[in-house]
């Protein structure tokens, strides 16, 4: 089985260096040190907000990365103008509300269809991998395919949620529905990520998808890292997603 993919969002790097407004400490920084421990690339999410991430952040990424960057953002016009300016290896596009605290459910690309197909064009012809980031159903992965996205990635929200409330059976029920959306979507052609919440009691079940070819993850990494040093709590996540996949 193909090996399982790690990109480090370094988002929450930016959320502790804002918290005073100061430099430190640095996103790039902490990117080029996922690197050197074996991330397989780096996620940011640039909000319209610049709550964490910001424009000089970005700049540093692509200027400092020698691994591919995955570039998270809502499909507005300026975001894209972003994108297409600095041309990432992949843009991952997401819903976002200004008062939400992280990402809450999957872009509804089935209502939406036209203008994200009209939006995700420009991107596609500049390079860039574009990923949908959706809920497991089956009509959201049929219409990423449609408008010819190269990849989705599976909110992993829900389930995370649920195993931390301690509602297995739920978690059990959207398990399953995130095996057979990853199943789905790679018979249709599409590659599968996914990502959200996902922790070292929860990443295995979703690592042993044959299909997931990548995991996104980074709330919880950079939060082990106060602990353990990035480094370690990476090989560590590293060790359970290769044991998952072995």
């Amino acid at each position: 089985m193909e090996k399982l993919r790690l990109g480090v969002n370094i988002d929450h790097v930016a959320t502790v260096r804002n918290a005073r407004g100061s430099a430190y400490p640095d996103p790039l920084r902490a990117a080029k040190l996922a690197e050197e421990f074996g991330a397989d690339g780096i996620t940011a999410h640039l909000r319209e907000d610049r709550r964490h991430i910001s424009d000089a952040d970005i700049d540093g990424l692509m200027a400092g990365l020698s691994v591919p960057l995955n570039l998270e953002m809502a499909a507005t016009a300026e975001m894209q103008d972003i994108a297409l300016r600095h041309k990432p290896h992949a843009v991952c596009i997401v819903p976002e509300k200004r008062e939400e605290r992280t990402t809450e459910g999957g872009l509804d690309v089935a209502q939406d269809e036209s203008r994200l197909a009209d939006f995700i064009a420009p991107l596609r012809e500049a390079g860039c991998r574009v990923s949908l980031f959706i809920g497991a159903d089956p009509a959201q992965v049929e219409a990423s395919a449609r408008i010819g996205a190269a990849v989705v990635e599976l909110h992993t929200g829900a389930y995370c949620d649920f195993h931390a409330e301690g509602r297995f059976a739920a978690r059990d029920e959207e398990l399953e529905r995130l095996r057979d959306m990853a199943a789905h979507a790679h018979s249709l052609g599409l590659e599968v990520h996914a990502g959200h919440g996902l922790t070292y009691d929860t990443v295995q079940p979703i690592a042993a998808f044959p299909q997931v070819m990548e995991l996104n993850i980074g709330h919880f990494l950079i939060g082990e890292a106060i602990f353990r040093g990035l480094g370690p709590a990476m090989q560590e996540m590293r060790r359970l997603m290769d044991a998952a996949r072995g």
